[in-house]
């Protein structure tokens, strides 16, 4: 089931994300109602070995279904940002189009270098994409590839 169907069942997945995703330490998402059509996602999964996601989501809903209108989510290891993810449209860069407007930032020049991203959307939950995410990274840490 998609969490979006409705606001009430998109607060419920966010405010159980711990419970389904145990690799998550400690989370301060909330939930804010800005009036009849429209809400807000704000905060941070919190996930051991440095990581962290700091997230927002501007979130509109209408006959009790959600959408994602905007977001920004940024990926942090202690206190370096290593990726975030935005929808601010590039349209003359042709290496995104195929997902646009979705599209990662990544090192090098991390600012300039972006990347499609495939897997993110405004109809669809994209916090167990960026949590599966951070495990694989958490997981790299652990056990780094031998040469």
């Amino acid at each position: 089931m998609n969490p979006l169907q409705s606001l009430r069942d998109y607060e419920e997945y966010i405010y159980t994300l711990k419970q389904q995703f145990p690799s998550i330490q400690q989370s301060s998402l909330v939930v804010i109602r800005r009036g009849k059509r429209s809400a807000a996602l704000t905060g941070t999964l919190v996930f051991k070995q440095g990581y962290r996601i700091s997230l927002k989501e501007r979130l509109s809903y209408d006959n009790e279904m959600a959408r994602i209108e905007d977001y920004g989510y940024e990926f942090w290891h202690n206190n370096e940002k290593i990726a975030w993810y935005d929808a601010q449209p590039h349209p003359n860069d042709p290496d995104l189009v195929s997902s646009f407007p979705h599209h990662k930032h990544i090192p090098p020049d991390i600012k300039h270098h972006r990347i499609p991203a495939p897997h993110i959307s405004f109809n669809e939950p994209n916090l167990q994409v960026l949590i599966q995410e951070v495990e694989k990274l958490i997981e790299l840490a652990n056990n780094p590839v031998k040469e």
